[in-house]
């Protein structure tokens, strides 16, 4: 088959325009294209062969792991091809979404503390230790927080706030529950704890005075939220300049018993969702990864994410 029979089949599947699109601005990996488009690692690797048949990409070795890249300095021939199908890939309802997540991933890059810590956290359940847990862990860290004011919104019960409490200068724990914030200003009560205060607020509007916190969390409570970029906005709102936001909440799943189940009024989000959401509302050096994955169906995945006003 000719080389132009073989580039118009290449170009002839959406997937693959919005790929090249994707390796116009940088190469990147098997790994990375599949977080981006949020499809399987057998699926990507097919188009990419099929795009390397027809010379559209290039690609090479690094490791164990095989980084694709535009086979920009062909013929002339490829290279309007390649213009054809990033103009082609500017009309999928993919495009927004793609560019976000390519976005976050290139700078991500660059963060290379993050990348070790997720090297550590995956090894860590691999091999036993005596003493080895996620809560002494956890411990550890308190024991290291600065003297902030943290907002924990939806905070339910308030466990984390609780935790956060015996460590931080003060913590405003809001939940829209009356009985729960009577239970927790109890609780707090009767673990002394005089520097948690338990409000009854909605997430879209805390009752919290703004430029006031150093610190928001919105710990899997987002997907409860009837307008989540509004909950978001409200945080950058009460938030001190340079202070932060840190979100942990679902990836988007498909498990929709979860409506009835949890009370959960959104499925999760997309990584793109909430970089667009914490774009919207100011927030700068923003980073979105995720960080755990459940062994048992469903597979709920979380993804933590953050942002400095």
């Amino acid at each position: 088959m000719s080389s132009t029979l073989k580039c118009l089949r290449a170009l002839s599947d959406p997937t693959r325009m919005r790929i090249i699109a994707l390796l116009q601005k940088d190469e990147l990996s098997v790994n990375e294209l599949q977080e981006i488009t949020r499809m399987g690692q057998s699926r990507i690797s097919t188009h990419l062969g099929l795009l390397q048949d027809s010379e559209l990409v290039q690609s090479r070795r690094e490791g164990k792991r095989t980084f694709y890249k535009l086979d920009q300095l062909g013929d002339r021939g490829i290279s309007e091809f390649i213009h054809l199908a990033i103009k082609g890939a500017r009309e999928l309802p993919e495009q927004a979404s793609d560019q976000i997540n390519l976005k976050r991933i290139l700078s991500r890059r660059h963060e290379q503390a993050q990348v070790y810590f997720n090297q550590v956290a995956g090894r860590f359940d691999r091999v036993y230790g005596p003493g080895r847990s996620w809560q002494a862990f956890g411990h550890l860290l308190l024991r290291v927080l600065p003297p902030l004011v943290v907002a924990d919104l939806g905070a339910g019960e308030g466990l984390l706030s609780e935790l956060l409490a015996r460590r931080c200068k003060k913590v405003i724990a809001v939940d829209n529950s009356e009985k729960i914030v009577a239970f927790g200003a109890a609780k707090a009560k009767k673990n002394n704890l005089k520097n948690l205060e338990f409000r009854l607020g909605d997430l879209q509007s805390p009752p919290i005075e703004p430029n006031s916190v150093d610190l928001v969390i919105l710990s899997q409570a987002l997907h409860h939220a009837g307008e989540p970029g509004k909950a978001i906005a409200a945080a950058h709102a009460i938030l001190k300049p340079g202070g932060q936001l840190m979100v942990l909440d679902l990836a988007r799943h498909q498990f929709e018993q979860a409506h009835d189940l949890y009370g959960d009024r959104w499925l999760g989000f997309a990584e793109s969702e909430l970089h667009a959401w914490l774009e919207s509302a100011g927030f700068k050096r923003i980073e979105i990864s995720a960080v755990a994955r459940e062994d048992q169906p469903p597979h709920f995945e979380t993804v933590l994410a953050g942002g400095q006003k």
